[in-house]
């Protein structure tokens, strides 16, 4: 079974002559799985599409993710 991993991720997200600038922290298997999460949540929550948000930085946190218990 694969590990989950925690990823910060920065950017900032184009608004007409404004830029937003955000930095979030994403659990995701994969950093391709972390940055499609990332853009469907500012997305979703700015109304931006993919290519008005742009990806400065993508890092692996080495605190560890929580681990999720049933």
């Amino acid at each position: 079974m694969s590990e989950v991993r925690k990823y910060r991720i920065t950017g900032e997200i184009k608004k007409g002559t404004h830029s937003i600038p955000f930095s979030v922290e994403v659990n995701a298997l994969k950093k391709e799985h972390a940055l499609q999460r990332v853009y469907a949540e500012m997305g979703s929550r700015h109304r931006a599409r993919q290519f008005g948000i742009k990806v400065l930085d993508i890092k692996e946190s080495k605190e560890e993710a929580p681990e999720v218990k049933a």
